[in-house]
């Protein structure tokens, strides 16, 4: 991308007694020729560059001229437009905020590098929600979000669970819905904000545990939910293409079991776990002809069923 090399060619001429062309283009990868087109677009923008040739020549820049850029690439500048995805900074309060600092950033930047940092900002919309779903109702997620961020406890009112004393620890935006993780006589639990009535920030500190790590521990939550779900125990034949759509058809943590070999006509045999009979037949069904449920025979006469009306419907 341009702008990063821009950049870039920034970063190298800053604090030293500059470059030829030929050394900026081997650098960088490109021809001696872009690399004067790019330096005259950074003069054009009001960097003061200035080329001497001949022997001990080369691109260098006003003596003790700084760029605002910190050391940013042009990668990363564009990575900064996502701050303040559409929907996140303003659930928390800080749409106005943002906005503010994005603005300041982009005034920072000399003008040939505005446009390129601008495009993610107008090129990509995030709509989180699911589809057919209005926004969850983010309730306290101002007070909320404050405890987190301050390190102060929390205490919330939560349905039947009652009044309760947490240590915050983080939040987690997932499908439109906000979820505090937080820490409660020892244990890391989440809740979601949306079932909070009604919560008090308080003035005690929280110490953090140097070892959490928000991320991982919300993927091993959700996966040991997902696992908590798999009590129906059934034996399938799967084709080869069977096989390949089961994640898309029980989901990844219920599909993550090793078949055997093929048989003769390249089915496999395995074991798997699903929520109930009734959610196994409606996952399974997905599947249509290139699943065979062996076990237990009820799922058996179930999938008949589905498969013998579906027959019938569009004889």
């Amino acid at each position: 991308m341009r702008s990063s090399r821009l950049v870039e060619i920034m970063l190298r001429l800053e604090g030293t007694r500059g470059s030829t062309a030929q050394e900026l283009a081997d650098a960088l990868e490109v021809s001696v020729r872009t690399v004067y087109r790019d330096v005259a677009a950074l003069s054009a923008a009001g960097v003061p560059l200035w080329t001497e040739s001949g022997p001990g020549g080369g691109i260098r820049l006003l003596d003790g001229w700084q760029s605002n850029l910190s050391g940013m690439t042009g990668a990363e500048t564009s990575a900064l437009m996502l701050l303040g995805v559409p929907g996140i900074a303003d659930d928390l309060g800080l749409g106005d905020v943002t906005a503010a600092a994005r603005s300041k950033l982009l005034d920072a930047f000399p003008l040939p590098l505005r446009a390129d940092a601008q495009v993610w900002r107008d090129r990509l919309y995030v709509d989180a929600p699911g589809w057919f779903r209005t926004p969850s109702d983010t309730g306290r997620l101002h007070e909320v979000a404050r405890a987190v961020l301050e390190g102060c406890e929390l205490q919330i009112s939560y349905g039947r669970a009652g009044t309760r004393i947490l240590e915050p620890l983080g939040l987690v935006a997932k499908a439109g819905v906000w979820y505090l993780v937080a820490s409660n006589r020892g244990r890391i639990l989440s809740y979601r904000v949306s079932r909070i009535e009604a919560a008090d920030v308080l003035d005690t500190e929280v110490t953090r545990p140097d070892d959490f790590d928000l991320a991982a521990w919300w993927a091993d939550s959700v996966a040991e939910f997902d696992r908590s779900l798999l009590r129906f125990p059934c034996r399938l034949r799967l084709s080869e293409t069977g096989l390949r759509r089961l994640p898309e058809a029980v989901g990844t943590e219920a599909a993550r079991v090793e078949p055997g070999p093929p048989d003769d006509i390249g089915w496999f045999t395995f074991d798997l776990r699903l929520e109930t009979e009734e959610v196994a037949l409606h996952q399974l069904t997905a599947l249509g002809a290139d699943v065979e449920v062996v076990e237990p025979r009820s799922l058996r006469e179930a999938l008949r069923e589905v498969g013998t009306a579906v027959a019938a419907r569009n004889a």
